[in-house]
Parts: C-alpha cells; sequence; structure tokens
C-alpha cells in the first residue's frame, strides 16, 4: 500500500526543505566610470588582482573575452570549483551567469553583475546571487547564504579598493 502526503510550501519551508531558490544582492558605490568597473569584472586576465574569493579564474574553450555564451572556471580558495555560462552580456551594463558543473550541493546557482551610472566618475555596482541547494544541504541554507553573502561584500571591497587605489 502507497501513501501520498501533500505538503504545501510552507510546511515544507518550515521542515527546512525550501525548494525555492533563496536570492541576495548587496551593492556598493566605485568612485570610478562605470565603463572601467565594467571592464575590471570582467577582466579574467587580472581578476585575481582584486578578488579575494578565488584563486583561479579562466575563461574556457579558447575564449579571450566574456561574451553571452562563453564558459568560464573560478575555483575559490576553499579548493570548490564551479563552471559557468555567460547568459547575458550588456557592456557596460549587466554580465549574468548561470552554474553547467559545480558543486553537488547545488541544485542552481546564478549571478548577475549590474552597473548604474552615478554620474561621470561614480558607479553603484548591484551583485546578485541566486541558488538553491539539494538535499540534505538544504537544511543548511541560511548558513551557506551568509557565507556566501559576507565573501560577495569582501569581493566588492576588493574591486572598490583596486579601482580607487589605481586612481590615486
Amino acid at each position: 500500500m502507497w501513501l501520498f502526503v501533500t505538503c504545501s510550501d510552507n510546511v515544507l519551508h518550515n521542515a527546512g526543505l525550501n525548494m525555492k531558490s533563496t536570492k541576495f544582492t548587496e551593492t556598493i558605490i566605485i568612485n570610478e566610470a562605470i565603463e572601467q568597473v565594467f571592464d575590471r569584472t570582467q577582466d579574467y586576465e587580472n581578476r585575481l588582482d582584486w578578488d579575494p574569493f578565488l584563486i583561479s579564474a579562466e575563461l574556457m574553450d579558447g575564449a579571450k573575452a566574456v561574451d553571452k555564451g562563453v564558459k568560464a572556471y573560478c575555483m575559490a580558495k576553499n579548493n570548490v570549483g564551479m563552471e559557468t555560462v555567460y547568459v547575458s552580456f550588456d557592456r557596460p551594463k549587466v554580465a549574468a551567469v548561470t552554474m553547467t558543473k559545480g558543486p553537488y550541493m547545488f541544485k542552481s546557482f546564478s549571478a548577475s553583475w549590474r552597473f548604474k551610472e552615478m554620474g561621470d566618475t561614480q558607479t553603484e555596482v548591484i551583485f546578485v546571487y541566486s541558488f538553491q541547494l539539494r538535499f540534505p544541504f538544504n537544511l543548511f541554507t541560511s548558513l551557506v547564504k551568509s557565507r556566501l553573502r559576507h565573501d560577495v561584500q569582501q569581493r566588492l571591497k576588493g574591486l572598490k579598493g583596486s579601482l580607487e587605489t589605481k586612481k590615486k
């Protein structure tokens, strides 16, 4: 005999089995023109100069520059790597990726950089992460989100420091 039980999303969420994506946004204002800020974030040859989260960052399949459809591979300092593909690329406004291969704990993962011109020499950078964890990792979604948020904040500070220090 089979027993079928239906649960609402709220019941699953309260049980730590949230099946929806988790999303968060971090922003920073950088005293530099929008084109310079955008280009710095998408320059894989110099990515490690400012990004404290990574130990390697490279474009794949012979790509020389970022564009929609280009794949990239990044390895974090904790030796966890992820392959992504650019799903959006509109210089100097937005660059977005989605995971194609990565840690098993992620059912899905995507990230976007958005840039807003605040004046000739000031740019707002908006970094968005969206992810869904597989069971049983989804029981620790809050912890993973907190860690990722901290890493994004450090990355944005590194980006700001590298651009604003270069100007002095």
